[in-house]
C-alpha cells in the first residue's frame, strides 16, 4: 500500500515537473517573440509558468475526478442493467436509484471518455491559461496591449503543447496499467 502511494506521488510529481519545463520553454520563446526583450521574456517565462503549473495541477485533479465519476457511473449502469435482467431490482427500485420523479438527480449517464470530453478539457484549460497569462503579463509589463498579446498567443501555443503532453502521459499510464495487469494475471 505504501509503495503504491509513493509510486502514485512520484508519477504525479514527474508529470507536473515535465509540464512545468515544457511550459517554461514555450512561455519564454513566445514572450520573446512578442516583446523582443530577453529580460522581460525571462520574467514572463519564469513567473507565468509557476502560476500556470499550480493552476494546471488543480485543473488536472478536477478533470481526474470528473473522469473517475463518469467511469464509476458506467460501472453502475452496467451493474443495474445486469441486475435488471436477473430481475433482482424491480422497476420501482431502478427508478429510485436513478432519482426520477422525486426531485432527486440520480447519477450521471455520461459516456466514456470521448473526443468531446478531450476537447472540453482542452478548452477549459485554454480559458484558465488565458486568464492567468494575461494577469501575470499585465502585472509584469503594466502594458495592456503586451499583456493581451502574450495572454492570447502564449496560451494558444501552450494549449497545443498541453494536449500533446496530456496524450503522452495518458499513453504512459495506460502502458504501465497494462503491464501491471499482465503481471497480476501471470
Amino acid at each position: 500500500m505504501v509503495g503504491l502511494i509513493i509510486s502514485t506521488a512520484r508519477r504525479l510529481a514527474l508529470k507536473i515537473a515535465s509540464y512545468g519545463v515544457m511550459h517554461l520553454v514555450v512561455a519564454i520563446l513566445v514572450a520573446f517573440a512578442i516583446t523582443r526583450d530577453w529580460r522581460l521574456a525571462l520574467a514572463v517565462g519564469v513567473v507565468e509558468p509557476f502560476f500556470q503549473t499550480i493552476a494546471y495541477s488543480i485543473h488536472d485533479r478536477v478533470w481526474h475526478r470528473i473522469e473517475r465519476r463518469r467511469m464509476l457511473s458506467n460501472v453502475e449502469e452496467a451493474a443495474e442493467a445486469f441486475t435488471a435482467r436477473l430481475e433482482v431490482m424491480t422497476p420501482e427500485e431502478q427508478t429510485r436509484a436513478h432519482g426520477h420523479g422525486h426531485g432527486h438527480h440520480g447519477h450521471s449517464h455520461a459516456l466514456p471518455r470521448s473526443l468531446k470530453q478531450i476537447a472540453l478539457k482542452t478548452v477549459t484549460y485554454g480559458l484558465m491559461h488565458f486568464t492567468v497569462a494575461v494577469t501575470v503579463a499585465f502585472a509584469l509589463t503594466q502594458n495592456i496591449r503586451l499583456a493581451l498579446a502574450i495572454g492570447i498567443i502564449e496560451p494558444l501555443v501552450q494549449t497545443v503543447f498541453f494536449t500533446v503532453h496530456d496524450r503522452i502521459w495518458t499513453r504512459i499510464e495506460a502502458k504501465k496499467a497494462k503491464r501491471a495487469a499482465e503481471l497480476a494475471s501471470a
